[in-house]
Order: structure tokens, then C-alpha cells, then sequence
């Protein structure tokens, strides 16, 4: 029969495991690997298990699987986890281009002003 230590062992790398995959579905191919961050609200915390410092714990795990530079923060109730790499400038012009275009698309929609509401 497994020990106690072996089971919270087993629970606690299950934990690294599914934080992982979160932490890697959060990537986009085209920024290589740079730029991961994940949010999670009250009831993914709870899925995880609902101890927000062994979640945090498991997602630095998870980020030196990685190779992240890991950062989390709680605030409010949720978790913040995000990789503060420094990114090659090939990837920070595409990322902040990305972003510019995002702001203009949007600025744009707000110049247009208020869509008119369907009846």
C-alpha cells in the first residue's frame, strides 16, 4: 500500500501535469514559445483542487518544464500565472504589432459608434 507522502506526490504531480497543459494551451506558435500567461477564475481553482499556494507551487513546476521565467500572482480570487522571459525582438515587434492592430480595430468599432440594437 502506497504512503500517505506517496499520494500527495501522486496528487501534486497530477496537479503540475494539468497545469502544464493549461500553461502550454495558452502559448501561440508564433511568438515561440514566449508570451504564455493563464488566468484562473474561483471555479477553475476549485477543479484544481482549491489550495491556491500548492496550485501556484504546481504552475512553477510546471513553468521550469517549460523553461518559463514563472510568475504568479493571486489577486481577488483568482490566479495569475505568466512567463516573464525576455522575448527575442523578432517576437516583441510581432507582439506589439499584434497589439497595435488590435487597438485600431477596436478604435476604429468606436469611432463608428453604438451599433444599433436588434429588435
Amino acid at each position: 500500500m502506497a504512503s500517505t507522502d506517496e499520494l500527495a506526490q501522486r496528487r501534486y504531480d497530477k496537479l503540475v501535469a494539468r497545469v502544464e497543459s493549461l500553461m502550454r494551451g495558452s502559448l501561440k506558435p508564433e511568438y515561440e514559445g514566449f508570451y504564455g500567461s493563464v488566468t484562473l477564475a474561483e471555479a477553475d481553482i476549485e477543479e484544481l483542487g482549491g489550495d491556491a499556494g500548492e496550485i501556484r507551487r504546481a504552475a512553477r513546476a510546471a513553468g521550469r518544464h517549460l523553461g518559463w521565467k514563472t510568475v504568479t500572482r493571486e489577486i481577488d480570487g483568482r490566479i495569475f500565472i505568466a512567463d516573464d522571459r525576455e522575448a527575442p525582438q523578432a517576437v516583441r515587434d510581432l507582439a506589439m504589432q499584434r497589439s497595435a492592430d488590435a487597438v485600431a480595430a477596436l478604435m476604429k468599432d468606436v469611432r463608428r459608434g453604438p451599433r444599433p440594437r436588434p429588435v
